[in-house]
């Protein structure tokens, strides 16, 4: 299990932005914890398991929601990989992965050169996937080259990212990555 975050070049706001609100617009998943999206009301998030959330709201671009369709999407690409609680954030996405390779049984450690089917090779994925779409619709967009990834241990780990996943957008004023100018 890896918890993953990947900014915007410059860390620039181009997946929308988080205001205080009614609580729709928020582009967060998060099903086994009781989180459901729901595209046709705005990304409304309703927590049924938790306390209610801080009323926020996220308004997404068009390349924010093809970031949240291309995460989903992951699976499909990488049928390994399964999609645990993500967020995304006006500058950056944080997300859950976690790979399911029962059969494996040549492991070995990462070298250099080419790679595939390893967290670099799905995240670079993901990454070419939405630079491609903004290139093709003329969205000024790019990512900040790299990503942060952890490896998660054990399950009270696992329980934690879960819950900070979660609260980021309640979290955004104080975030450490909320330090970019608005696009």
């Amino acid at each position: 299990m890896y918890f993953v975050t990947i900014c915007t070049q410059n860390r620039l706001h181009c997946f929308g932005e988080i205001t205080e609100s009614n609580g729709d617009g928020l582009l967060a998943a998060d099903e086994d914890n009781g989180l459901i999206v729901d595209a046709d009301n705005g990304f409304h998030v309703e927590a049924d398991n938790y306390p209610p959330l801080r009323e926020i709201q996220y308004q997404p671009t068009e390349i924010g929601k093809m970031a949240f369709e291309f995460w989903n999407e992951i699976p499909q690409h990488f049928p390994f990989v399964v999609l645990d609680a993500f967020v995304i954030m006006p500058n950056h996405v944080h997300g859950i992965l976690i790979f399911e390779k029962p059969n494996k049984t040549d492991w070995t450690p990462n070298k250099f050169g080419t790679q595939s089917q390893n967290l670099g090779s799905v995240l670079r994925g993901f990454k070419a996937s939405l630079k491609r779409y903004a290139n093709q619709n003329n969205i000024e967009f790019g990512w900040q080259s790299r990503f942060h990834d952890h490896i998660i241990r054990n399950e009270i780990e696992l329980k934690n990212i879960r819950a900070y996943t979660r609260n980021n957008p309640m979290n955004w004023v104080r975030d450490r990555l909320n330090k970019a100018e608005k696009k």
